[in-house]
């Protein structure tokens, strides 16, 4: 990969970073970084790690997490806050990538964090894939 496509590549990384609660999909993704839907993507994930859709997710799910330790908001007013469609898509998603559902989470006492500059924050809780059982299990080796 070439520092140019580098370049484009994280002018859409930007776009999924502002605007994550638009609704993006890999052609508008692909539009910004002019690129085509498939080199774009193959590129997305060669040099972030992740699809698209997944670093889309990813940040979805940690702006919920700021707004869910606010307590102010129910999961569903949060679930739409973030950009989602589905609240049990939205559920299924922050519980795969956070490890326990956004209702258990906003339960819990997040007042640890009170103190604590909200740049610090987010990269204390910045959520990481928990990868199940099940699909180590059915992954190859």
């Amino acid at each position: 990969m070439n520092l140019h496509d580098l370049v484009l590549l994280r002018r859409a990384r930007d776009l999924i970073d502002r605007d994550y609660a638009r609704p993006l999909d890999v052609p508008a993704l692909a539009r910004a970084a002019l690129m085509s839907p498939s080199h774009f993507a193959r590129g997305f994930r060669a040099a972030f790690g992740e699809t698209p859709y997944q670093y889309l997710m990813t940040r979805r799910i940690e702006r919920a997490q700021a707004l869910l330790r606010r307590g102010d908001l129910s999961v569903t007013e949060v679930c739409l806050a973030v950009g989602a469609t589905s609240l049990g898509s939205f559920s299924a998603r922050f519980t795969e990538i956070v490890g326990v559902p956004p209702s258990v989470y906003r339960a819990r006492d997040h007042s640890r964090l009170a103190p604590v500059p909200a740049c610090f924050a987010q990269r204390l809780t910045r959520p990481r894939r928990v990868v199940s059982e099940k699909r180590r299990a059915a992954s190859p080796a």
